[in-house]
């Protein structure tokens, strides 16, 4: 009878030991997807953007025809994607494709000098502004996350109740070697 009672407090203790594990995964992943969405709201901001921002653009560097259609493909393809990590890698062909933009407007003073252009860019680094702040809080929410995921005993039921390791949203190599490198001033 005795036996009977320990066994059944240790499989009781195990089943909620258990439920605890799941608990707090499932409330990390939670974390995750909510800064995750503060980010899409961000992100949302900044494909409304783009279109304007090409349309004061277009009239000044005609030419540059290659640069703007980057720009307005990555945009659809940011906007169609459909999960995080199709996002995250989306978002950063955009990044890319928006500095390409940026490189190419030094060319041209008079669009520089243009007021509407100057506001759209100064929306634009604030919504960039806005998204890093919301990427640091979102790799916060991941790193958590996967520490939970790989620390022993989590490891143990994590992958059983399909919880894995999740993508950080980085710059990726080419973004990082361009904030790597020193800032031109130039007087």
């Amino acid at each position: 009878m005795d036996t009977i009672w320990i066994v059944l407090i240790v499989v009781a203790v195990l089943i909620v030991w258990i439920v605890v594990i799941y608990n707090g995964l499932v409330g990390l992943r939670q974390n995750r997807d909510n800064a995750f969405a503060d980010i899409d709201v961000q992100l949302k901001q900044r494909h409304d953007l783009v279109p304007q921002l090409i349309g004061a653009v277009k009239g000044y560097m005609e030419h540059e025809r290659g640069t703007l259609e980057a720009v307005t493909n990555a945009r659809q393809r940011a906007m169609g994607a459909s999960s995080i990590n199709d996002k995250i890698s989306a978002e950063k062909d955009l990044s890319q494709a928006l500095n390409g933009l940026s490189i190419q407007v030094e060319a041209y003073p008079d669009l520089k000098a243009s007021a509407n252009f100057m506001n759209l860019q100064t929306e634009l680094a604030d919504i960039e502004n806005k998204l890093a702040a919301v990427r640091r809080f979102f790799n916060s929410a991941t790193k958590e996350l996967n520490i939970s995921v790989q620390k022993f005993p989590n490891v143990l039921f994590a992958g059983m109740f399909g919880f894995k390791s999740e993508s950080m949203f980085d710059l990726g190599e080419a973004n990082r070697e361009t904030m790597d490198k020193a800032p031109e001033v130039k007087f």
